[in-house]
């Protein structure tokens, strides 16, 4: 019965949603377009199909919460053993679910675009014209999972228990970082929608980009949150010690956020009608490479620790929708382009200048990041056998691009929007860049030389990215103590934020260090600056799953009296049987003591493998910065808003007074 229930909403948003776009394009080719009634009906159907996705998604939750193995979605990714709270996150840890996920995140986002109120009548044209677009990308999705990911489909035979949630998705991660993400992806559909409504209208004018920045804002705040959360997640859940991997799965959120950075950036330029043409291309581009992700994770054509699905046709379905999306918007693109007026950038000490070159630097790293996930898929189907393309390639290509950019970045604060006659000066920035410098070889000279008993050895990746981030951290506290206002407080964070983010990256990688050793009750490792005593070995039995649990103790050997308690774990799931490795971390200002338990050698002993990870949370210190960064833009601009209906309010019930 629940699954009738939830097949009978999704048919609801699919057909809804197909009238909302037979609506449009009856209202598109009228003469006289887009009458208050009309509108009124596209918000009407816009509405009825968010409720009816909503509804949707919470039938399938209380399909998990009770057990109802008669859909097969549910016997495959549930058991009555697994804690209620897996069980809901189970809505969408699979691939129909998450495609269902998918389509009640486009619904809202094309329901708050049918809802959105235009400021005069051309942008009233354009509004309607991105909620058609929305509403045709809320329709082929809807469809697309009707047809292709049905969640509701039934088993013939109904199961007495489900097949249990797979062991590595039973975390807090999964029940935040997949709803993230998801968020993130969809939200550039509505940016992709809005900047095709402007082509679309009679007149193309910029008035779609301040509206569209903030969901741009709001959707990249999304996706850095996830990624940031799902580095995490990879850190302490698989056991490895790694927070990034360059998985096809990893990529496929980062090539959004790369493309999705620039254009940020871009639309601020756009406002002076610069950088238009870029815009444009972001916007489009960008939620195309969120529809490639998808399709990585569940086309089954990539190998991934994490991927959704293993089914080709499912994937090349997504990939024949990502191919219409793009062809259709960049046909718009190019057959508006005698409207689009894009004035040149003529000053080359300027902020919209570092802009374009932080654009090409980001596009750059987006065709470095293609062609290494997707070479291996080329070259394997044009018969000339298998390659792998691995963290060494990604790392090389990558990491110069990075560093460039935060030299970039760095000079931001030293350049104005728009340069008069004013004379540049150059004194402080060069004197900042030396200092900069010299605390660079301060730095790594001393984690060499600190590090060199365990393999620690010079690199120049270090110095340059240590480098770079210094001078970006200390170009924007200048900024911020001299009180000027070319560069705003929450870009300054955000800066700030991406170079620590960087230099916790280079020194994770250079001056990390690890042992494995044959540890059990009473058996002492030194390791480093530490001193790892392995105490004992506890057995408990969770709600699914039994545990042995090793008691290690961590102490410093320079007699330091503080004695640290770390608790790794092997858990043996027995309805996937499966055996998973539940590390401990022991959190320091440089770094973290990751242990792990691996193979037990006999009846007590495990070989178990110690690792130290250098400034490691200094990475998602980092990343918060950033989001609270985007925080902080986003209510500045919620208050500008109120402020401008309050003194609307205020000017209207002056005049009613006169009157």
């Amino acid at each position: 019965m629940i699954g009738y229930i939830g097949l009978f909403t999704l048919i609801t948003v699919a057909v809804t949603s197909s009238c909302a776009v037979l609506h449009g394009l009856i209202c598109y080719a009228k003469p006289q377009r887009f009458a208050a009634s009309e509108i009124s009906l596209s918000r009407f159907f816009s509405t009825i199909s968010f409720l009816f996705s909503l509804s949707s998604i919470l039938v399938l939750a209380y399909a998990f919460a009770v057990d109802d193995f008669s859909i097969r979605y549910v016997s495959d990714n549930s058991n009555q053993q697994l804690h209620l709270g897996y069980k809901l996150a189970a809505t969408w840890g699979g691939h129909q679910g998450s495609m269902l996920f998918w389509v009640v995140t486009l619904s809202l986002w094309g329901a708050i675009i049918a809802w959105s109120k235009p400021k005069n009548r051309s942008t009233s044209y354009s509004t309607s014209h991105a909620s058609l677009v929305m509403q045709s990308i809320v329709a082929i999705f809807a469809w697309f999972t009707l047809l292709a990911s049905n969640p509701f489909e039934l088993n013939t035979v109904m199961p007495l228990q489900g097949r249990d949630l797979n062991p590595m998705l039973q975390d807090i991660g999964l029940i935040i970082h997949p709803p993230l993400l998801y968020v993130g992806y969809v939200g550039f559909a509505s940016v992709l929608a809005m900047a095709l409504g402007a082509l679309l209208s009679k007149h193309v004018d910029l008035d779609w980009i301040p509206r569209a920045r903030i969901f741009t804002l709001v959707a990249w705040l999304f996706l850095t949150a996830g990624i940031a959360l799902g580095s995490w997640w990879a850190y302490y859940e698989l056991g490895w010690g790694g927070w990034w991997f360059w998985d096809p799965v990893e990529n496929a959120s980062l090539l959004p956020w790369l493309t999705s950075t620039a254009l940020l950036h871009t639309m601020m330029v756009a406002r002076s009608k610069q950088l238009v043409f870029w815009t444009y291309s972001l916007a489009f581009i960008t939620f195309c490479l969120s529809i490639l992700g998808t399709f990585i994770v569940r086309s089954g054509v990539l190998t991934s620790v994490h991927a959704f699905a293993v089914d080709p046709t499912k994937g090349f379905s997504l990939l024949a929708i990502l191919t219409l999306v793009f062809v259709l918007a960049f046909v718009a693109l190019i057959a508006r382009v005698d409207s689009i007026k894009s004035l040149s950038i003529t000053n080359l000490a300027t902020k919209p200048f570092l802009v374009l070159i932080s654009a090409n630097l980001f596009v750059l790293a987006t065709a470095v990041v293609v062609f290494g996930t997707f070479y291996p898929m080329v070259y394997e189907l044009a018969g000339l056998g298998n390659i792998s393309v691995g963290a060494p390639y990604f790392n090389l290509l990558f990491g110069p691009i990075a560093i460039v950019s935060l030299f970039v970045m760095g000079a931001v604060p030293f350049l104005s929007w728009s340069r008069t006659s004013q004379k540049l000066r150059i004194g402080l920035p060069v004197m900042l860049l030396v200092v900069s410098l010299m605390l660079a070889f301060v730095i790594v000279i001393y984690c060499t030389m600190h590090y060199e008993p365990v393999g620690a050895q010079w690199s120049n990746w270090a110095l340059f990215t240590v480098w770079a981030s210094l001078w970006v951290l200390m170009s924007h506290i200048a900024t911020v103590l001299a009180k000027t206002k070319q560069t705003s407080l929450s870009a300054c964070i955000a800066h700030v934020g991406i170079a620590i983010a960087a230099f916790g990256c280079v020194m994770n990688a250079e001056y990390s260090y690890e042992i494995t050793k044959r540890l059990g009750p009473g058996s002492q490792a030194e390791f480093g600056d530490y001193q790892v005593t392995y105490v004992d070995t506890h057995l408990y039995v969770g709600r699914n799953f039994t545990a042995e649990q090793a008691v290690i103790e961590i102490t410093v050997q320079d007699n330091d009296p503080h004695t640290r308690t770390a608790t790794p774990e092997k858990r043996h799931y027995s309805v996937r049987v499966m055996t998973m490795t539940e590390p401990s971390m022991t959190p320091l200002w440089h770094g973290d003591i990751y242990i792990s338990l691996g193979d037990k050698v006999d009846t007590t002993d495990y070989a178990v493998r110690i690792q130290f990870k250098a400034f490691v949370r200094w990475i998602w210190f980092g990343a918060l910065l950033v989001c609270i960064s985007a925080c902080t833009v986003l209510l500045r601009s919620s208050n500008n808003v109120a402020a401008s209906k309050n003194a609307s309010l205020i000017s209207s019930l002056r005049e009613t007074a006169n009157d």
